[in-house]
């Protein structure tokens, strides 16, 4: 509620920063899996949430009831297919591999929606990917943000990957992330971040 609070509140006095409000529910969310995972949340718990939350956000983008959240002057699945894509990680992953889910939502949260606000604001060199815009500064604030998240959450549980695991899943993520159309990457960079971790922990 204080995610989408403060996300009504920065529609309303920032009219024009149409992309910030969006983002600030899409990065304030990603927190609340690491503190799921240490409050050790069951299953049980977690998936019915997430479940209950998608359904939300997908009755919100059919009828608009709260504006701050999809208007963006651009067609995007994006809010919906980020629902989506928590509540596939907590049941694929979350009863046993934790950090894989934690790994994938906070790439998502932080690397992506930063970069989005980032390339905004900092002029850099630009390019277009299937008609959307795309930007250095963006794709390099991807990239260090999710090294940065990826090694934390590695030391945290004790380091099993390497650097050259950890770079390349955050690669992985920055070319999803590149080519996604509709705000789809929402789905396909938290899973594809996700199963690669969880590839590298058994390797």
């Amino acid at each position: 509620m204080i995610v989408i609070s403060t996300s009504i509140i920065c529609a309303k006095f920032f009219p024009e920063e149409t992309e910030l409000s969006r983002k600030i529910v899409h990065i304030g969310s990603g927190p609340i899996i690491p503190l799921a995972w240490w409050l050790d949340i069951p299953s049980n718990i977690a998936i019915p949430i997430a479940s209950i939350i998608t359904l939300a956000l997908l009755i919100n983008y059919r009828f608009n009831l709260i504006a701050s959240i999809e208007n963006i002057g651009r067609k995007s699945f994006g809010t919906i297919a980020y629902g989506l894509s928590i509540t596939i990680l907590l049941y694929l992953f979350w009863q046993n591999s934790p950090s894989a889910v934690t790994a994938g939502v906070l790439v998502m949260a932080f690397g992506d929606g930063l970069a989005s606000l980032i390339g905004r604001k900092i002029k850099s060199p630009t390019w277009r990917v299937f008609g959307q815009r795309k930007s250095f500064a963006g794709t390099l604030t991807m990239g260090l943000v999710g090294i940065l998240i990826l090694y934390s959450i590695n030391q945290f549980i004790g380091g099993p990957l390497d650097h050259v695991a950890i770079i390349g899943i955050t690669s992985l993520a920055i070319i999803l992330e590149q080519v996604s159309i509709l705000g789809l990457d929402n789905i396909s960079v938290p899973l594809a971040v996700a199963m690669s971790w969880q590839w590298a922990l058994l390797k």
